[in-house]
């Protein structure tokens, strides 16, 4: 089942076209990631499926439900995570969540509720009662994570929701982003982290000048990235022409290269190429400290797509 339909959308802004003609459809159920360099168009079309701008081609579908004419029934269903985040720091956490969810319009009869049940989902139930000001960058982010979730959203909608936490806090967003997943949460996600998306994500987008460039699972995008293995091999030694000719020799090898005591070799398959390499080291008497395989990942398509990485 497809739960958000994104027809033929454009957006611009005078001269701009920030979005160009995109087409995606999000299953029900999935982590659906979206990734971009910066200005690819990634904020507005999130922004539209918000219903936060409206598109000047086009149309988004959620659960049923257009942005274009159905507004109001399209909010109640999205919950988001900005990546600003837009906290009171003189109230508490407790009192940040009731007045979000007052700005929700969730009815007075079931905000308590709401409030508790989405401290227990974020991990912050003991330090509800105390300022947000005392909270670390961490807590703030899982504060922000739960004002998301207040409405019982059928797409919850994140924005960089780790950026700027230490490795803990990070781990422990991650975790309950999946756990959320399990009990059948679908998601947009975006961020700048790849291995994040890689953990997360099980089908990826990726725009670039408004466009949309590459659209699969994981398995179907890093398989077009192409390219080649590299097996790096440290050497107890300095490598010597000897053991490159041995090596070049082997079925698979595209190239060798040697630099002081590593040898790295091109191939299209590292993992088929083990065997036999390990087997000419030892024949060949050469002393080996660690053998690396490096495939084709989702950084490598995102590179060669963009001509930037991720992160720039």
């Amino acid at each position: 089942m497809v739960l958000v339909e994104i027809r033929n959308l454009s957006k611009r802004f005078g001269t701009l076209a920030a979005v160009q003609n995109v087409n995606l459809a999000i299953p029900a159920g999935e982590i659906f990631g979206l990734l971009g360099p910066n200005g690819a168009g990634k904020t507005t079309t999130v922004s539209i499926i918000c219903c936060l701008l409206s598109p000047t081609e086009g149309d988004v579908i959620v659960d049923g439900h257009s942005v274009l004419r159905e507004s109001m029934a399209v909010r109640r269903k999205v919950g988001v995570v900005p990546q600003e985040l837009a906290l009171y720091d003189a109230l508490s956490g407790r009192e940040n969540l009731v007045f979000f969810g007052r700005m929700q319009e969730i009815p007075a009869r079931l905000l308590p509720g709401r409030v508790d049940a989405v401290l227990d989902i974020v991990g912050l139930t003991d330090r509800q009662h105390d300022r947000v000001d005392t909270y670390s960058g961490g807590m703030k982010r899982r504060l922000n994570v739960a004002i998301g979730l207040l409405n019982q959203p059928t797409l919850l909608i994140l924005d960089e929701p780790t950026v700027g936490v230490d490795p803990q806090s990070r781990n422990s967003i991650l975790e309950t982003l999946r756990e959320l997943n399990r009990h059948g949460m679908t998601m947009l996600y975006t961020s700048h982290y790849m291995e994040e998306v890689e953990f997360l994500c099980s089908h990826i987008a990726i725009m670039d000048h408004g466009r949309v460039i590459a659209d699969g699972s994981q398995e179907e995008l890093q398989r077009r990235a192409g390219g080649r293995d590299i097996v790096s091999v440290q050497l107890a030694d300095e490598a010597d022409e000897a053991l490159r000719t041995r090596l070049t020799a082997l079925p698979g090898v595209e190239s060798v290269e040697l630099r002081d005591h590593t040898v790295r070799i091109a191939t299209a398959s590292g993992r088929a190429l083990l065997a036999p390499l390990v087997a000419a080291l030892a024949d060949s008497g050469t002393g080996v400290t660690s053998i690396e395989v490096k495939e084709p990942n989702l950084e490598d398509l995102f590179l060669s797509l963009t001509g930037t990485s991720l992160r720039d």
